[in-house]
């Protein structure tokens, strides 16, 4: 009776283990791992010395680089290597095993983290990128595939002929220096890149590792690994988009030297266009970039070829007031013109905006008055002789348009002919020798 009654409670206890779902049984690969038998909230070699793990970085791109909010973002791939003997398991052929994100949550792994990172995040397509390979001597190999968006200080003050120079920073959250120690697995060949890394803007330069410590008052000393690289920009984009058309509206408004001081409409609107074409280059290169409290290169072109574009404007209304002035006083010696054509200059100059020499006035009166009685002559005549007097007439007409421009050329457009081409010939000396 005893012996049945042992027997039944042996089946009832086996059947209430079957019933019970609770309990789950491990995987084949933790029965090999003997992950139960350890405690992996702590990490390996508690209370000794620190514990050393390897990083080794593989650059896959460098997607975009934001001059407005100064950061950059990467894609890499990230690898830990560190040796955790509570991993180590018999194996005859001495291989390793490979496993996926699953087993990470139950083993202990180095907490590193970015520094300055904005966004960062683990690729999950088709599934988490995530790879654990585990030696029989307990050495584990982590790896990650992950894009960053981390904090660049960028430096403008010579933009757009600058370079400058980023990093990528990598340290433990949790273990300062005395419980986990961070470095380069194998040196300075610890970071590569793929050959066919390229920016739109960007030529980069090189990329190198470097090593260093940080402190933090409350918690101590880190070890803290740095990933440089060197941007330097392309300035071809920026002479198409902004320097060349710079340079054009400039050698415009130098056109307005050659026009006639009695053109008024045509040189002050030409003025005016040139000046408001220049500030709407410097509007637009000022939103493409962050509103910085310093100059920068380009500031400094588009500014004093906006002040050349200005002082062409101001310099023919020096040339229109003082041309008013001299008209003026010729007016007073001379007196008032008689006949029907004594209109006074300056007013003829409010009604059709043009300036007007009298004695030019006078030249043109007496030249019409000949037109009038030469056109009365030739209707007299024979038809045969109307093609001469026109051809006559046109000759006449064009020596006094050249003999008026020539005489109304004032000395302030003959000295800004040469003036201002050669100043900002060689304000462009200066300016590339500096920055280049």
């Amino acid at each position: 009776t005893e012996r049945l009654i042992c027997v039944s409670s042996v089946k009832r206890e086996i059947k209430m283990r079957k019933l019970d779902s609770t309990k789950v049984r491990p995987l084949k690969s933790e029965q090999l791992l003997r992950i139960e038998d350890h405690d992996f909230a702590l990490r390996p070699g508690f209370g000794g010395s620190p514990i050393p793990v390897g990083i080794d970085v593989q650059v896959e791109s460098i997607d975009s680089i934001s001059e407005v909010d100064m950061d950059f973002t990467m894609t890499l791939y990230l690898r830990h290597y560190w040796k955790d003997e509570r991993l180590s398991f018999r194996s005859t052929k001495n291989k390793s095993m490979t496993f996926d994100g699953r087993l990470i949550k139950k083993i202990w792994v180095p907490d590193v983290f970015f520094v300055h990172s904005k966004r960062s995040f683990i690729h999950d397509t088709t599934v988490e990128n995530v790879m654990l390979r585990v030696y029989p001597d307990g050495n584990v190999l982590f790896s990650l595939r992950i894009t960053v968006s981390a904090m660049c200080f960028m430096d403008f003050s010579r933009f757009p002929l600058d370079t400058q120079n980023c990093s990528l920073e990598l340290e433990s959250y949790a273990y300062n220096e005395d419980d986990l120690m961070l470095y380069w697995k194998h040196g300075n060949q610890s970071l590569s890149t793929d050959e066919h890394i390229s920016l739109s803007q960007f030529f980069i330069e090189e990329f190198s590792a470097s090593s260093g410590l940080a402190f933090y008052s409350s918690t101590g000393w880190y070890n803290r690994l740095f990933i440089n690289f060197a941007l330097r920009r392309h300035i071809f984009f920026f002479v198409l988009q902004s320097y060349f058309p710079a340079m054009l509206m400039v050698m415009l408004s130098w056109v307005s030297f050659w026009i006639d001081r009695r053109a008024v409409p045509a040189r002050v609107s030409l003025g005016i266009t040139t000046v408001l074409t220049m500030s709407t280059i410097i509007t637009g290169v000022s939103a493409s970039m962050p509103q910085v409290s310093y100059i920068k290169a380009v500031d400094v072109y588009l500014w004093i070829s906006f002040l050349f574009v200005f002082l062409s404007v101001i310099e023919y209304a020096a040339v229109n007031y003082l041309t008013t002035i001299e008209e003026r006083k010729q007016l007073k010696k001379r007196g008032k013109a008689s006949g029907m054509y004594s209109i006074d200059a300056v007013q003829a100059m409010a009604f059709d905006g043009c300036y007007h020499d009298p004695d030019v006035d006078m030249d043109l009166t007496s030249f019409s008055d000949r037109c009038e009685e030469n056109a009365t002559r030739a209707r007299a005549t024979s038809v045969s002789n109307v093609g001469p007097a026109r051809i006559k007439r046109k000759r006449s007409l064009k020596g006094n348009v050249g003999r008026i421009i020539l005489q109304n050329n004032h000395v302030i457009d003959t000295y800004s002919r040469i003036i201002f081409p050669s100043v900002y010939i060689v304000f462009n000396f200066f300016y590339w020798g500096l920055y280049i």
